[in-house]
């Protein structure tokens, strides 16, 4: 029998439905959210996530602005253009889209964010409210995987969540998250031995390390939640970090990719930026 599909689409527009609303409802109270994305260079990845960013604010009302900057900008250029966006009050929300040249420091800039602003969740303020379970901003990516996991039914508290991967992006905050809702966390990564042994234990299994399909099916605990949070191209086509069409066989509910935790990624940045607008009205 093959697994039920999680399907991200779907979930990213029924959110999206009912933020239309609230953004209505802060209009009428005077006040538009706002997001600012900054691109800098041309990584072509990075150019599409943008302008879909850009058709999603569209699309529920938020106001969108983008700022491109050449890859030969300076640090402080760069960290001028923010501080811009910290004192504008039409903006609640401040991305700058990963990764970075090399000459500039990621650190600086994440941290340049006002924390108020910081609709991305990777400000070391926020990470540290999110850790000890603070109201903040969540990590947009690892946010989408919990709704997701929700959206199944499953009860999260006690269940053994293993996650492959370590990012500051997506595997730690993911793990720390589901660590929040009283499940038991296992982290797997490049070191980890006999990886299979934590990943057969798992009830719901969170995979995001950009190897393609490198999850197979006898890796995986026959009734299992499997999350895939890799985007990959092989010969031209688009696939996750999990073998779909083994896993699907064994798994009682998976993502697909594309259409599973990528459309969820920028629902949850939009509803941080809602999230921030509402703290503007009640500030």
């Amino acid at each position: 029998m093959s697994a039920q599909l999680i399907n991200g689409k779907e979930l990213a527009s029924e959110k999206r439905e009912s933020m239309k609303k609230e953004v209505e409802m802060l209009k009428e109270q005077g006040v538009k959210p706002g997001l600012a994305v900054i691109l800098v260079g041309q990584d072509p990845a990075s150019e599409t996530y943008v302008r879909s960013k850009h058709r999603a604010c569209e699309n529920t009302g938020i106001h969108s602005v983008s700022i491109k900057l050449p890859d030969t900008v300076s640090e402080e250029e760069l960290l001028g253009h923010i501080d811009k966006l910290n004192e504008d009050d039409a903006i609640d929300g401040i991305l700058v889209q990963l990764p970075l040249p090399k000459h500039i420091n990621e650190d600086a800039v994440i941290e340049r964010i006002s924390p108020k602003k910081d609709v991305d969740g990777f400000h070391p303020i926020s990470v540290g409210k999110m850790m000890i379970g603070q109201e903040t901003f969540l990590p947009c990516t690892p946010h989408g995987v919990l709704e997701m996991v929700r959206k199944t039914g499953i009860e999260v508290s006690g269940k053994h969540v293993v996650v492959i991967g370590r990012s500051n992006i997506v595997g730690k905050p993911v793990g720390q998250l589901f660590l929040n809702e009283n499940a038991t966390v296992t982290y797997c990564h490049s070191r980890t031995q006999n990886m299979q042994k934590h990943t057969k234990d798992a009830d719901i299994l969170i995979v995001a390390v950009g190897i393609p399909k490198f999850v197979k099916d006898q890796d995986v605990k026959e009734g299992a939640v499997v999350i895939d949070v890799g985007i990959n191209r092989v010969d031209g086509k688009l696939c996750g970090d999990v073998d779909f069409e083994e896993v699907k066989e064994v798994a009682g509910a998976i993502t697909p990719v594309p259409g599973g935790v990528g459309p969820m990624t920028i629902t949850m940045l939009l509803e941080n930026t809602i999230q921030s607008a509402k703290a503007r009205v009640r500030s």
